[in-house]
């Protein structure tokens, strides 16, 4: 047998190793999924076509030979564009909308390979351009190069429709190779049928052919064409494999042969240490990549489980609110004796009633304001006036419970107003709030509230000689659910909220909150700072830079 190695036959020969190894490694490695299944019998009837073109333009030498060559590879013609479209449709996923397509293309490349060894198909075989033998077309040929090429436009077709109707990088990778290595293989490989109908140019493209198993190669590489990570290297190692062979087939000195024998079994010992190495790699990477996507999942479903917490906290607080306004106002009116007098045995229950529902609708308003700093619909008024009146109101209405409680109250403003622009309720609200923490948590002594003015910043402390906070408790203080360890011994209904909610409101003001202590049993001081008059265009450059901290509505110009 005398063999013929030249460009073409080359070109054949390389091709259809490439194609059978690439087919196999693909199926090999997920033979359950549909475009695999496609893609090994695309390459592995691609294979067929391109040894029995092989044999017959360069290996056998008898015309009866030549002729079984070629209804073989005809054989293999005939089933290339049906795999390739299947594996088109499962990769797009147009597969149901174009099944109807495909069977009836099924019925035709059925029909051609039945009618390939017939002279109906191919009348004789002999030699053109640079070929021992090239098949002399029958009467059905010229239809079999219309179905030939028509399912391949169609499915082109396809993936260009798909092309217009994505955008995710990935996808269109994947659309882009597939038409890549389409016009590869079948117009390297296409190129004989010019000799076939006696056009006398020879098959230069040809070498595309053995080239379109790379082209994939690259795509599963680059856009996981196949979902898989180790077949690229696996391709491109046995593809090095290959060339060796063929360059030692090639071989015209033992020297040469020798040379690249030892290339060759070197590569192939470094190809499967390098195989070995990358899938273990791969392997360790898909449990990293499959517990960060369970993580994800995980956070998805606690930010998802903490909205609904909001919607019920939020549902919840307003439904109890109502009732416990109704058992406020009505123990206020009974302790002014709206209702007549009342019993001395009955005033302090009524007093406890009224205390009670007071510290139950300060929790409750504390969890609104949380549901709806979370849910951006913390809504402010704004105005301008002069903080030190606020303060003083503050102050007043805290007096009661401080003289209940035998403890003093200092207090000094200053002589200059200090003009402010914020929200007066909310002020007024984290100003009461710290108040109303001073004299829960002083047992004995006095409270000093202390308003100043300094370098266009108006600054409020509160100042008192209560149990004090530990330096490891202050950095927690402005959490959600966050209290000294101690705080539940002296104020046991506190939630924790009340400086969360301080701190939410005055970052909303461009203001800040915070509060320093010598130590446990020692006292502590409160401070709240706010821009005056002058600074106001702090608040102008907040809104327009839209760096208000998310769960905080923007303010709004008066």
């Amino acid at each position: 047998m005398n063999i013929s190695f030249d460009y073409y036959s080359i070109s054949l020969l390389l091709g259809g190793f490439t194609a059978l190894l690439s087919g196999v490694i693909v199926f090999l490695h997920d033979r359950r999924r549909l475009e695999n299944q496609a893609w090994f019998w695309l390459n592995l009837s691609s294979a067929v076509w391109s040894f029995g073109y092989f044999a017959m333009v360069a290996v056998v030498t008898s015309k009866g030979s030549a002729m079984l060559s070629d209804s073989i590879l005809h054989i293999a013609a005939s089933c290339i564009p049906l795999f390739y479209f299947l594996m088109v449709l499962a990769v797009t996923g147009r597969y149901e909308r174009h099944r109807n397509f495909l069977f009836t293309m099924v019925a035709a490349g059925v029909f051609f390979m039945l009618v390939a060894p017939t002279s109906y198909f191919v009348r004789d075989v002999f030699a053109k351009g640079p070929f021992r033998y090239v098949p002399d077309p029958g009467p059905l040929y010229a239809y079999f190069t219309v179905y030939f090429f028509a399912i391949v436009l169609y499915a082109l077709w396809i993936v260009s429709r798909r092309l217009k109707e994505t955008y995710e990088p990935a996808e269109r990778g994947r659309l882009w190779s597939i038409m890549i290595f389409t016009i590869a293989g079948f117009g390297g490989g296409g190129s004989v049928f010019l000799l076939t109908f006696n056009i006398g140019i020879p098959p230069y493209p040809l070498i595309l052919f053995s080239l379109y198993p790379v082209i994939s190669g690259y795509a599963i590489f680059r856009y996981q064409l196949f979902d898989t990570k180790v077949i690229t290297t696996e391709l491109l190692t046995f593809g090095l494999w290959i060339f060796i062979l063929i360059r030692a087939l090639l071989a015209t000195t033992p020297r040469e042969q020798v040379v690249d024998g030892l290339l060759l079994f070197l590569t192939v010992i470094f190809g499967i240490f390098l195989i070995g190495s990358v899938m273990r790699e791969v392997e360790i990477r898909e449990k990293i990549q499959k517990l960060a996507e369970n993580l994800e999942h995980a956070n998805d479903r606690l930010k998802e489980l903490d909205r609904l917490k909001s919607e019920f906290v939020s549902f919840a607080t307003h439904q109890i609110r109502g009732p416990l306004t109704s058992i406020k106002g009505y123990a206020s009116l009974m302790i002014e004796g709206d209702y007549g007098a009342v019993p001395d045995n009955i005033k302090e229950p009524i007093h406890i009633i009224f205390q009670s529902s007071q510290a139950m609708a300060t929790i409750v308003e504390d969890f609104l304001n949380v549901s709806r700093i979370e849910q951006g619909r913390m809504k402010y008024e704004w105005s301008v006036f002069d903080l030190r009146e606020l303060v003083n109101q503050a102050v007043t209405e805290a007096k009661p419970a401080v003289e209940r409680k035998g403890l003093t109250i200092s207090v000094s403003l200053g002589s200059a107003p200090l003009v402010v622009r914020a929200d007066k309720g909310k002020i007024k609200q984290v100003i009461g709030n710290l108040l109303d923490n001073a004299v829960k948590y002083t047992p004995k002594g006095g409270i000093t509230v202390t308003l100043v003015g300094r370098q266009g910043k108006a600054r409020l402390s509160i100042n008192d000689t209560g149990v004090g906070i530990r330096s490891e408790t202050i950095p927690h203080l402005f959490q959600k659910f966050s209290r000294a360890e101690d705080a539940s011994k002296v104020n046991i209904l506190g939630t924790g909220l009340g400086l969360y909610v301080a701190k939410e409101m005055l970052k909303a003001h461009a203001g800040k909150v915070w509060v320093e202590s010598p130590g446990e049993g020692k006292g502590s001081t409160f401070f709240v700072e706010l821009a005056t008059g002058q600074n106001f265009h702090e608040l102008d450059s907040l809104e327009k830079s839209d760096k208000i901290t998310p769960g905080t509505s923007k303010p709004q110009n008066p």
